[in-house]
């Protein structure tokens, strides 16, 4: 009965996760990597699922939260100590090149995408989310445990930073012509 669940659950939303992941760390093969891991905690976890969110919104609180163990690990590693990393307010920064997946966006979602790295980690997992995954306000609320004000703040507090830092940089462009 469970590997039944599972597989549907796998058949249903593997490729929504792993888009998430890969517009978080940038990288297939690592994204692949974290995705064996979601799919692990899916697997140990879902008897322990409630139904008080969907399904989706399940599976995708767990890369979150896979995805910020591995971001935790490489700051630790990095640095050397075990300072508290913070996800929400410190960037969520991957140096590796844009994957296929997101060349493959239009224009405009790649340069919002490469913008991004320059957000918070909170702001960078809402706009991810609710523009490049289309979860709802309420779906978002749900993967990350907020409210849905919240959410809505967060957002438009990223709009709000992402078209300063669009407007600076078109700024830029302008005076280096």
């Amino acid at each position: 009965m469970k590997d039944s669940v599972f597989h549907r659950l796998y058949d249903e939303y593997h490729q929504d996760v792993f888009q998430f992941l890969i517009y978080l760390v940038k990288n297939r093969h690592l994204a692949e990597d974290l995705m064996h891991e979601v799919y692990i905690r899916v697997f140990r976890a879902y008897d322990r699922f409630e139904g008080k969110s969907s399904e989706k919104t399940w599976l995708f609180s767990i890369a979150k939260n896979v995805a910020i163990d591995h971001f935790r690990k490489a700051a630790v590693r990095k640095k050397h100590n075990f300072e508290h990393f913070d996800w929400e307010t410190q960037q969520l920064a991957s140096k590796e090149r844009i994957p296929d997946e997101v060349a493959s966006l239009n224009e405009d979602k790649v340069q919002l995408y490469r913008m991004l790295d320059e957000c918070t980690g909170d702001q960078k997992m809402v706009i991810i989310m609710r523009f490049f995954q289309d979860l709802s306000i309420a779906e978002t609320a749900d993967v990350l445990g907020w409210t849905e004000g919240k959410v809505k703040t967060t957002q438009h507090r990223a709009i709000k930073s992402l078209r300063e830092k669009l407007s600076a940089q078109e700024g830029g462009e302008a005076n280096a012509e």
